[in-house]
């Protein structure tokens, strides 16, 4: 009877979690080309929630049942016995660094910082909204005050994304509503996200797709983190025109897996 209120709660509830000095979303900010986007997702949003109205209750939540887009030139896929156990937005910024001196040269990338916001259920039950969710956060401008939850989605901050040197991309998924763990990565492998994958304000091309592994202290028993469905974060070809050191906006999913430690 009220499985189609459920569904919208289903889809993320909001949750009071303070993290002012992290990037966000700013709803207000939609880009004027991305309304095609956000249309997108309310259309698909509206059909789910007027089908659940014959509904007797609301999808249940289970991670299992995800699955994980595979790549065009596909990643290995996580090792033997390792299960899902979280699935985020990413959005944030890719960085990176120029030689100013020398208009040839190619910018270097120097890690990147990014809000997660938990996609866990989305991605077991509804994964075409999934899909939609890195392009949609990409339609809007980051600011500097930190909200509780990804815009439209109503789903809350999980965690935040930043490297503690040029080459160790770290997660921090302990939040005062969840405890997933902790996780410090070093690259595996990445292959170039699909050609027709979505491009960034500026028509930046979206960054590679990656299989991370954890090193060790990692907590929570994460053991491998998988980067796809990327949206936007390249940097130009050359420097030609950039500043020393500049910000790419981006958006991904974040895949995460848990086992006992392969070492």
């Amino acid at each position: 009877m009220y499985a189609s209120t459920l569904l919208v709660s289903f889809l993320g509830a909001s949750t009071v979690i303070a993290a002012p000095t992290w990037p966000t979303l700013n709803w207000d900010a939609a880009k004027p080309d991305g309304l095609d986007t956000v249309s997108e997702y309310f259309n698909m949003l509206a059909q789910k929630v007027e089908s659940g109205k014959w509904l007797s209750s609301a999808p249940i939540c289970d991670i299992s049942k995800a699955q994980m887009a595979e790549a065009p030139s596909p990643l290995e896929p996580p090792s033997p016995g390792l299960t899902l156990k979280h699935v985020a937005i990413g959005r944030g910024t890719q960085n990176y660094t120029c030689d100013t001196t020398n208009a040839t040269a190619v910018p270097v990338a120097v890690g990147a910082v990014a809000t997660l916001f938990n996609a866990s259920c989305v991605a077991s039950t509804y994964p075409d909204l999934l899909q939609v969710l890195p392009k949609l956060a990409l339609q809007f401008d980051l600011t500097p005050q930190e909200n509780t939850r990804m815009g439209p989605t109503n789903l809350i901050i999980s965690g935040h994304h930043f490297f503690t040197n040029n080459t160790t991309p770290f997660f921090n998924l302990d939040t005062a509503q969840y405890q997933i763990g902790e996780a410090g990565c070093a690259k595996d492998s990445q292959t170039d996200a699909p050609a027709d994958a979505p491009k960034g304000k500026n028509g930046d091309k979206a960054v590679a797709w990656l299989r991370l592994k954890t090193r060790t202290g990692s907590t929570g028993n994460l053991q491998e983190v998988y980067r796809i469905e990327t949206a936007g974060g390249s940097a130009p070809a050359t420097c030609k025109g950039m500043p020393a050191a500049f910000e790419v906006q981006y958006a991904a999913q974040y895949w995460f897996w848990e086992g006992d430690s392969q070492a």
